[in-house]
């Protein structure tokens, strides 16, 4: 009998005993807590709450709420959320100041997609608390129902509800790092400047050393900051467990090439990747993807999947159980998609499930992950300077770092009048996410708009709090805020298909551009950038360089600023640089898609030994 048969058996005969017990009348409520709890961690969660709905249904009792509450704890382990709802306002009907059943009803409502009714629960608890105070002395309740409704709110896009729950939250205990990693990136994304304002008791130096790797990103180009605050990440959150045993040695065949990506859907990444999976030489690598990606029903995510060989879903397993899936699946190479990004699962691979593990595209800088060793770069994206401040050593391709997709769809061109431009304007634009907008940065771009008269700037309409601060921003720089004109989000093709209304791109500092720098260049629409220290902030010169336009970047805020300036005023010189691209952009080491596929095989299969 192995070790699960075991446990099974051991479950199977303690529900028994139990059940036994309750119907002799010898179970009291301590005893059916501890006997549920040894099922649980038995891993048999539905014995636990068949043995619950036996206990309940035997007759009433002063401590029926704490079973039901006990009961909705276990159903919503089992992902049975209706269920749990169900139990827990059972167990409020009877005592509605029940604030532990309140915060539980609340994630399950969430996880039940009804997440204004879980904010309605949060927001009870809130009202309970400051009713009776004496519920909650050490603070825990009214913390844990004030973060959830920050959280919630800020997935909701209510950035301005939320903002004020972290406040609050963090006048109450200022010392809690996830809070504050979220009010700094709420804050960039509303572009309210400073993004890292100190309050009471929060001081700079928590901000900074709270602030998460990609909000860094986007508010320095320091790499050795970068470094700290990826380190300082992987330090708290990520598990350093031992690795999973190496593969047996000598096994034939092709090269397992194994992708590990939340987002091979409509995202950055998923937008970027469809050729370099379709192009892979099957007759050399087997290709896999392991993906915990969002089902969104788009033709990219179908086209993705159907680029794998293998597509392998783990979205519904922890951590160990999808790295022992990738390690049973003998992958010789594990190309990490997501770095430290928003739904990483770095702990896979702490695991080490792959004996080559490298990262790309997802984190442009280091993750410090040390389950990584390489990352994929070029000799401008990653100079020698920036060595010292990556963990991973790099994977050099010899023109361009980024693979991109050359059968992107394309909608048919609005004429700038349905775009609300105006038609004899010189249009910049600028469509990275509002995060990437910092007040220098802003700042530079009104200079360039006061040194270009008849021109405007071309943003993308993000939310309305970074609408407002921006228009203030403008008017306090002298300005006309009209200037700035908000485009909508659309979907891929209708975004693709109104960049060229542009005259000339604006990129981002120190957070480049990546994907929508790719899809300026690919619709033809020259872009000027700064380059810095970091490879995120030479990610868009890595991309100027391979297709023939490196005179397009700048090394300082004053060089950005000319460069601009001199093209608004001599449209003549651009539209030289969209006569070129036009012509000659596909024949360029950037969009040499089949070319960088064999590069980055070529790498694989010198790592792999």
């Amino acid at each position: 009998m192995d070790r699960t048969e075991f446990a099974g058996a051991a479950a199977d005969g303690l529900l028994a005993n139990a059940l036994a017990a309750l119907r002799a009348g010898n179970l009291n409520v301590t005893e059916l807590i501890d006997r549920a709890q040894q099922l649980v961690g038995l891993r048999r969660l539905d014995a636990a709450a068949t043995l619950y709905r036996a206990w309940l249904d035997s007759g009433d009792s002063p401590y029926r709420n704490v079973a039901l509450y006990n009961l909705g704890t276990v159903l919503g382990s089992l992902d049975r959320c209706d269920e749990a709802a169900k139990v827990y306002r059972e167990a409020l009907a009877s005592k509605p100041d029940f604030i532990q059943a309140h915060l539980n009803l609340g994630h399950q409502l969430e996880r039940l997609g009804q997440r204004e009714a879980a904010l309605a629960e949060w927001r009870s608890v809130l009202d309970l608390l400051d009713i009776q105070p004496e519920l909650d002395a050490d603070t825990e309740l009214r913390l844990h129902a004030l973060n959830n409704l920050a959280r919630a709110l800020e997935e909701m896009k209510r950035y301005d509800e939320a903002e004020t729950y972290m406040e609050v939250s963090l006048a109450i205990r200022p010392d809690q790092p996830k809070v504050i990693q979220h009010f700094v990136h709420i804050r960039q994304k509303q572009c309210a400047w400073p993004a890292a304002r100190e309050l009471p008791g929060v001081s700079a130096n928590k901000l900074l050393m709270a602030t998460s790797p990609l909000a860094t990103l986007a508010s320095t180009d320091d790499p050795a900051v970068q470094l700290l605050a990826a380190s300082r990440f992987v330090a708290e959150r990520v598990r350093q467990p031992a690795p999973l045993p190496a593969h047996r040695d000598g096994r034939e065949g092709k090269l397992r090439i194994g992708y590990l990506s939340g987002d091979f859907c409509l995202h950055a990444v998923g937008l970027l990747t469809p050729e370099l999976f379709e192009l892979h030489d099957r007759e050399r690598f087997e290709i896999y993807g392991f993906c915990w990606s969002r089902e969104d029903g788009t033709s990219l995510r179908k086209r993705l999947v159907e680029a794998f060989d293998h597509h392998v879903p783990i979205g519904h397993l922890d951590d160990e159980t999808a790295a022992r899936v990738i390690h049973a699946n003998e992958i010789d190479v594990l190309i990490d998609l997501q770095g430290l990004t928003a739904g990483a699962r770095p702990d896979i691979l702490a695991l080490r499930p792959a004996p080559v593990q490298i990262a790309y595209l997802g984190l442009p800088g280091t993750s410090a992950l040390p389950g990584v060793d390489h990352v994929i770069a070029d000799r401008y994206v990653m100079p020698d300077s920036l060595l010292p401040y990556m963990t991973e050593q790099p994977v050099y391709l010899p023109h361009c770092y980024q693979v991109s997709d050359r059968k992107r769809e394309v909608g048919v061109t609005p004429t700038r009048a349905q775009a609300g431009l105006p038609d004899d304007a010189f249009v910049f634009c600028s469509f990275n996410n509002n995060y990437k907008f910092t007040e220098p940065m802003f700042a530079s771009w009104m200079r360039i708009l006061a040194g270009v008269p008849n021109s405007v700037l071309w943003l993308l309409a993000d939310n309305l709090w970074a609408e407002d601060n921006l228009h203030r921003a403008a008017a306090a720089a002298g300005v006309n805020p009209a200037r700035l004109i908000f485009a909508p989000r659309v979907g891929p093709a209708d975004y693709l298909a109104r960049l060229p209304l542009a005259d000339l791109f604006l990129d981002t500092f120190p957070f480049n551009a990546g994907t929508t720098a790719n899809d300026a260049l690919f619709m033809g629409l020259p872009l000027v950038t700064r380059s810095g220290r970091s490879y995120i902030s030479r990610m868009a010169g890595s991309l100027l360089t391979a297709v023939g336009l490196p005179d397009l970047i700048a090394d300082d805020a004053a060089g950005y600023e000319k460069l601009a300036i001199a093209l608004g005023n001599t449209p003549a010189r651009v539209a030289s640089y969209r006569r070129y691209l036009a012509e000659q952009r596909m024949n360029t080491p950037l969009f040499d898609i089949p070319g960088i596929v064999r590069e980055l095989e070529a790498a694989y299969e010198r790592l792999a030994g």
